[in-house]
């Protein structure tokens, strides 16, 4: 039996879910997201658990997708399961969102891509100061998917939003402390206290109106968001057709900048 990617612990009313793929940066594949999906939902039957928080082992958060399972050229063969299966990630944002109980994400390294992703799903992102996150994916000749999107135009608005997702750079944590995005920046040394005591400040107060808060303020600001948002699975089914994909991932592999075309 292979060993679990995503570990749960519970500390009293504290549960730490930890990404634990530390020997590949915590690069996701499609096992760890349906782990991550099912430990999150579990949390709707769990009454002892008042905080989530979410870390991750070794020294990055995620560098987001696994690129070594989901090559160019590797996908369920027809395109109706190709467009059924872009909706694991949106499943996981989702699962992560609809957790009841408040969750604090702990970053620190690197988290791009998909690691970014879940940050942005969690209520409340503290980082290390070493910290750097961005969304690569328009590197690799993608648009962002996972609806993650709107997440990240709530968080710091359009034109940084813009700036984030467009360039696919990797932004310092004082940066995206002033933007918004990251709620506080600490030393890498002190970020698990950190975390640890924002989760007991929160997990001290009445569980019932605390989490009907958090719902009630996800629903007001998400309101529009599953509305419009079913596109990016189709956006993604087209760029991977393109020639520009395949130039932007077998640059990627081969280590040097690509030569895009527009087709």
């Amino acid at each position: 039996m292979s060993k679990p990617l995503v570990d749960l612990r519970r500390d009293g009313a504290i549960a730490t879910v930890t990404l634990d793929r530390a020997d590949r940066r915590n690069a996701i594949n499609t096992e760890m997201m349906r782990e991550l999906i099912r430990v999150s939902e579990d949390f709707a039957v769990d009454e002892q658990t008042r905080v989530v928080i979410l870390r991750a082992e070794g020294g990055d958060f995620s560098v987001g997708a696994d690129l070594a399972q989901f090559p160019s050229d590797v996908g369920p063969a027809s395109l109706v399961m190709r467009r059924r299966a872009t909706e694991l990630g949106a499943n996981l944002m989702r699962a992560i969102q609809e957790i009841h109980q408040p969750t604090i994400c702990a970053v620190k390294g690197v988290a791009t891509g998909g690691g970014a992703c879940i940050a942005s799903a969690c209520d409340f992102r503290i980082a290390a100061d070493t910290a750097r996150v961005g969304y690569g994916e328009v590197k690799l000749g993608m648009n962002l998917m996972w609806n993650a999107a709107p997440i990240c135009v709530h968080l710091v608005g359009p034109s940084r939003a813009k700036q984030m997702i467009m360039t696919g750079k990797l932004f310092d944590a004082a940066t995206l402390e002033r933007w918004g995005f990251l709620d506080e920046v600490t030393s890498l040394a002190e970020l698990e206290a950190r975390a640890r005591a924002w989760a007991e400040e929160y997990a001290a107060l009445p569980p019932l109106a605390v989490q009907t808060i958090k719902r009630g303020i996800n629903q007001v600001s998400g309101a529009l968001d599953r509305a419009i948002m079913h596109m990016d699975g189709d956006q993604w089914l087209l760029s991977t057709m393109s020639a520009d994909y395949r130039e932007a991932v077998a640059a990627f592999f081969e280590k040097r900048p690509g030569t895009f075309t527009g087709n």
